[in-house]
């Protein structure tokens, strides 16, 4: 059982094939980077060979580096992690480097042995870094195929000479999107951008004839040649000098510095393109180790690629239950987050219903999915054929005997129990008895809309996130008597439609709203307090969220926080706090500014709607002279969030650790290079976090108190992976 082959025909061509055993897509592992090593060795040293094509014998290339790779090299280096990653790392780029040079000789650069890299699919990570160091890249001419470095997403970079020979390769401003933002690349768009080489209908075929024809000029890589002049400047050319100041301005605008890959990378990028190419891949070695010894890149790797690929792949899904995928969905209401629904099922070929109280607004939710496939055919990203068969799954009608048919139901109708409680109804009376029904509803709990159901074990909740097109998490809501056949039904259409599920229990808010609102009252609160709002906004900017608790309440409308603290009240009584941050956004509510949507809020908007900086009203307002510490701004902001996370585990809301991290960050954008609350937690120390909850509760007030939960496990010296990972974390 190996991974990498080579096989040589009559022509001299050596083909190494790699085709991981038992997988669907290659991924690099240890075992296979000897067996690539021996399997070129031995091309190199076979006269008979006259030059080296490197293939799949999958559908796809690869996906990438098992990352445990990483893991294990650090672990055997035993007392000095540090340089067991980096003679690791450093081990690759010998690897690389000799697929590179393929035997010439370092004086004259002649006598390499042609080397072309045939990608059929998909080839990401190290999957892309491999034909990197070939000496010309084919790729088929597969539009649905991905190419590119997307490391960066999932807070590391490229450490496999990935950065060094891209930005050799492209110069440091063309390298920006593949590297800093992970753009992957369809093959054309690919070859377009100048990180391959050629698109054909055979690679295979076409490599073959390659190596066959190259000459010794052929087959070396332009930064070995003496006359190189890196694309765009280095950084001491007039040029150069202006890409490296921009791109440090451009990534601290995007990032505030928050996250380590970026600054890393853009420093390896820096001081690589100052010094030869062998001393770049060394550079760029350190600080991929550095970036590795940072718990944020573990903590990122856990739940933005383990965790999130183990949720997807059903970790939680109920295993007495069969397969559930959907063929025809009924979505009841056709307003925009109904529409969403529509357009995102439709598209992963599922036939839908699309319901509301008139013909004519039905027809408008239908135009919603009209207009995004209009949208993507004018940015070359869909076809006139593809809109067609879209829209042809998509029937809008306000008759509910069009529900007949239907397995599952997603109603998408006002946050309003009475008219929920209707519609389910009219849909009961038509739809299958094996029907599943779910609401998609925010803060509403399953239990008591499934009182209006005359099957409450099918009924469900879905909760997307708007817009549902864009946003990849979708929350799955089981309800006091919910079954697992309406458990399975859910998340095997939420992977039908390709995005993440998480599963709670059913709760006033669920999990991520019970997370999120804390988080934009916190921030309101500080403004009542008296608290700068930039420093409110920035500070949370700097955390990595993607926008600041103000920002956030304008997005969502002030008038539907007003709503929810009313409801909150109503429900809790006495229980309720809120303080400060009710009497700001109850103010502005009197004032008439109700956010994004009525350009004003928070923020000051022109006439275009967009926003302009915060409103001095609002400065005037509550702004006083003295103000906190950041530190002490964003530890508010950050533990009004973490402690209702670890409250959902603490009251059996959330079941999975997992499913909170992933859920944070994808739902809400909580600072993922912290990898979640429960990992920041970590980072922190169970120890340092509850004693920082006395200090926090004791300067503003019990909704700080420490959870009993934290504090036993303070008490223990534990961690929450530690304590609650047994089932099978990564």
């Amino acid at each position: 059982m190996t991974d990498f082959t080579l096989t040589t025909d009559a022509d001299g061509v050596g083909t190494i094939t790699w085709d991981c055993p038992g997988k669907s897509m290659n991924v690099m592992s240890a075992a296979a980077l000897l067996e690539l090593s021996d399997c070129f060795d031995a091309a190199l040293a076979d006269p008979a060979v006259k030059g080296i094509v490197i293939t799949s014998g999958k559908k796809d290339f690869a996906g990438g580096m098992d990352l445990n790779v990483l893991a294990q090299m650090r672990a055997d280096a035993g007392d000095e992690p540090a340089k067991g990653l980096f003679d690791g790392i450093m081990a690759m780029h010998a690897l690389l480097r000799k697929i590179e040079r393929a035997g010439m000789d370092p004086k004259t650069l002649k006598g390499a042995k042609p080397v072309a890299a045939a990608l059929p699919g998909t080839a990401a990570g190290i999957g892309f870094e491999l034909p990197l160091a070939c000496h010309r890249i084919f790729a088929a001419d597969n539009p649905k195929a991905k190419i590119g470095l997307p490391e960066i997403l999932v807070g590391i970079f490229p450490g496999a000479g990935g950065t060094t020979r891209m930005v050799r390769k492209l110069g440091a401003m063309m390298a920006a999107p593949m590297l800093l933002e992970g753009k992957m690349l369809e093959p054309k768009k690919a070859k377009a951008a100048g990180i391959i080489d050629e698109v054909v209908a055979d690679p295979v075929a076409a490599a073959r004839d390659w190596v066959l024809k190259a000459t010794d000029a052929d087959c070396v890589k332009p930064w070995d040649k003496k006359d190189y002049k890196m694309p765009g400047g280095t950084p001491y050319h007039p040029m150069g000098f202006q890409t490296f100041v921009g791109a440090s301005a451009m990534l601290n605008g995007r990032t505030a510095g928050a996250y380590p890959a970026p600054r890393a990378m853009l420093s390896a990028v820096y001081e690589g393109a100052m010094v030869p190419f062998d001393t770049a891949l060394k550079i760029e070695a350190r600080w991929f180790t550095h970036v590795l010894m940072n718990p944020s890149a573990a903590a990122m790797i856990r739940s933005l690629f383990l965790n999130k690929e183990a949720l997807e792949k059903g970790a939680v899904r109920p295993a007495n239950v069969d397969d559930q995928r959907v063929a025809k969905v009924g979505v009841l209401g056709a307003g925009m987050m109904g529409a969403g629904i529509a357009l995102v099922s439709a598209q992963a070929g599922i036939d839908v219903v699309l319901i509301d109280a008139t013909q004519e607004a039905a027809d408008r939710g239908k135009a919603y999915s009209e207009k995004y496939a209009d949208d993507g055919i004018k940015k070359g990203r869909s076809t006139p054929e593809k809109k067609a068969e879209l829209l042809g799954r998509i029937h809008a009608t306000a008759d509910y005997a069009a529900l007949a048919g239907c397995d599952l139901i997603i109603e998408a109708v006002f946050e309003d129990t009475a008219v929920k409680a209707e519609v389910t109804a009219k849909a009961e009376a038509v739809i299958p008895d094996t029907c599943i029904y779910a609401s998609n509803t925010s803060t509403l709990p399953i239990s008591d809309l499934a009182k209006a159901s005359t099957r409450p074990g099918q009924f469900i909740g879905i909760h997307f996130f708007s817009p549902v097109e864009k946003m990849n998490l979708v929350e799955i809501i089981r309800g006091a008597e919910t079954g697992d056949r309406a458990v399975a039904k859910a998340l095997d259409y939420v992977r039908q439609i390709r995005k993440t599920p998480i599963v709670v229990n059913d709760a006033r808010f669920f999990y991520a709203n019970r997370c999120i609102i804390p988080y934009v009252n916190e921030g309101v609160r500080m403004v009542g307090e008296g608290v700068e709002p930039a420093l409110v906004e920035n500070a949370a900017r700097m955390l990595g969220f993607p926008v600041g608790p103000l920002q956030l309440n304008d997005e969502t409308s002030i008038d539907l926080g007003v709503k929810i603290a009313k409801a909150t009240k109503a429900a809790l009584g006495n229980a309720y706090d809120a303080g400060a941050a009710d009497d700001v956004l109850f103010w502005l509510f009197d004032q008439g500014r109700m956010g994004r949507k009525s350009k004003s809020g928070y923020y000051a908007y022109d006439d275009a709607g967009k926003r302009v900086g915060i409103w001095e009203g609002l400065r005037d307002k509550y702004t006083r002279g003295d103000q906190p510490t950041l530190i002490d701004v964003q530890h508010r902001l950050m533990f009004a969030q973490v402690l209702e996370a670890v409250r959902a585990l603490e009251d059996g809301v959330l079941m999975d650790i997992r499913e909170g991290d992933v859920g944070a960050i994808l739902g809400w954008g909580f600072a993922p290079w912290s990898g979640g609350p429960f990992a920041w937690l970590d980072m922190l120390g169970a120890e340092y976090a509850a004693a920082r909850c006395d200090e926090l509760e004791a300067a503003f007030g019990a909704r700080f108190k420490c959870p009993a939960l934290l504090r036993e496990m303070a008490d223990k010296g534990q961690t929450f992976y530690g304590r609650f990972g047994s089932k099978k974390v990564a």
